[in-house]
């Protein structure tokens, strides 16, 4: 008898908690376990702000697939396709070769993109927090501009290299922004030739108030943290173009600058459009059971999903945070093992635990469980939780006594130029330009379905 084949698509929070639950609850005789990767990492991406700028290493926030799972084969690889009616996943692998990955259970956990807009230039001169080879390229850019500041003899150039734009009032822009403010501050101590006052951190971004999700009252608080160590704000707006020594506003104004760092929000992975399932906002509708309506053994969930928010209630999704795929992950599981038992599947319901923003040094915004926090008690809040969600102890040991060393001994200002010679387009880091159409899913289906 041949065994049931359980392939997950994505290594982030929902596929790694679904694929480590499941090692627990199935034998290897129960079923064969795959992964389809590109990284043989997961990735703790509420930290790449700290990677960024420099706080913790990048193995700090980079868990080893083979330290949580035992007995899943991993396909290094992107899943470029699904065709549903025939239970087949397209699969590009690493060294250029597209094969099937015939499946009885499939889960779609590929996370998301970085949401991009039609603007001029936005896609050639932005970049991205969304990969760990983004957060190095960021951390090298920005002490780039203060070395070729250092050097120039133009005034303008100087002043447009040190002044640098995040767009994005949400966690990852508005951390991102904290956190190498916080850097490049540090940094100019070590720079005599610059003027302290030269430097600019611009946070833009089109809703009316920074962190809306954490209400109003610590969207204020976090503002007047961040602007009373220089940062500026810019709300109501957005960028109208882009090119490699100005961003313009759509308010009127220019800002000369050789750095825009995007974090407008979030986009499901280009694998959805590939599928043909109903969609809303671009994420595959699920029912509160995570499976796929008319689609016999598909899952989705985490960024991927619009997950109905069952605690909420209404027509509620839930948010596509770490907290919601960690706990997706392991209902999937089990709801996976379930239906392998013809035995009822469960609906996921979690009632969010809060939200914690870390905005480097002792400043923090934190709403655990609705309780307000700011400065230091946010602070220890919001370091406890990452500290809590990492999934290995080595993961935990490591970006503890890295912030311990941070905060000793403080900030190095080096750059490593491991991303130099790649390109630096948001698609080129994402891999957003590697996926089918329908027509051409269906094409490879046909050709290369072969029980691999």
């Amino acid at each position: 008898m041949t065994r049931p084949r359980i392939v997950v698509v994505g290594a982030g929070f929902v596929g790694i908690e679904c694929l480590h639950r499941l090692e627990r609850k199935l034998s290897a005789r129960d079923a064969e376990l795959i992964l389809v990767s590109p990284q043989d990492y997961q990735l703790y991406l509420p930290l790449l702000p700290h990677v960024a700028a420099g706080v913790l290493t990048p193995q700090s926030v980079a868990v080893s697939l083979r330290r949580r799972l035992r007995r899943t084969k991993i396909v290094p690889g992107v899943a470029i396709g699904i065709d549903a009616a025939a239970k087949v996943c397209i699969v590009r692998r690493t060294t250029g070769e597209v094969t099937v990955k015939p499946y009885d259970h499939l889960v779609i956990a590929a996370g998301s993109t970085t949401r991009t807009f039609d603007i001029p230039g936005l896609t050639d001169h932005a970049l991205g927090v969304k990969t760990l080879a983004q957060a190095a390229y960021i951390r090298d850019h920005v002490i780039a501009q203060l070395d070729l500041a250092a050097a120039a003899t133009d005034e303008e150039e100087r002043r447009a290299r040190l002044q640098f734009v995040v767009v994005g009032g949400g966690y990852a822009g508005v951390e991102t922004a904290a956190c190498l403010q916080r850097l490049t501050t540090n940094a100019l101590k070590r720079y005599p030739r610059l003027d302290p006052a030269l430097l600019r951190w611009h946070l833009v971004d089109v809703a009316p108030r920074l962190l809306p999700e954490l209400g109003d009252r610590l969207g204020v608080k976090a503002m007047a943290m961040l602007r009373e160590r220089g940062i500026e704000f810019s709300l109501g707006t957005s960028v109208a173009s882009v090119d490699e020594s100005t961003v313009k506003l759509t308010d009127g104004r220019t800002l000369p600058s050789r750095t825009l760092i995007w974090t407008a929000g979030v986009a499901a992975s280009p694998l959805v459009t590939t599928l043909g399932a109903e969609t809303v906002r671009g994420r595959i509708i699920t029912s509160n059971q995570l499976t796929v309506p008319g689609c016999a053994g598909l899952y989705a969930a985490g960024d991927v999903a619009a997950v109905p928010d069952v605690a909420k209630g209404g027509d509620a999704i839930c948010p596509p945070t770490a907290q919601h795929a960690q706990r997706q992950g392991k209902v999937l599981a089990d709801n996976i093992v379930a239906s392998m038992s013809a035995t009822p599947l469960k609906p996921y319901i979690h009632k969010d635990l809060g939200l914690v923003v870390d905005l480097g040094g002792a400043d923090a915004v934190s709403k655990p469980l609705g309780v307000e926090l700011h400065g230091l008690p946010a602070q220890v809040v919001a370091r406890g939780y990452h500290v809590m969600a990492l999934p290995t102890f080595t993961a935990r040991t490591r970006v503890l006594v890295n912030w311990g060393l941070n905060a000793v001994a403080g900030d190095d200002f080096v750059r490593t130029d491991f991303q130099d010679n790649r390109p630096k387009t948001l698609q080129d880091f994402e891999r957003t330009k590697a996926y089918l159409s329908p027509d051409e899913v269906k094409k490879h289906s046909e050709t290369l379905n072969v029980r691999a």
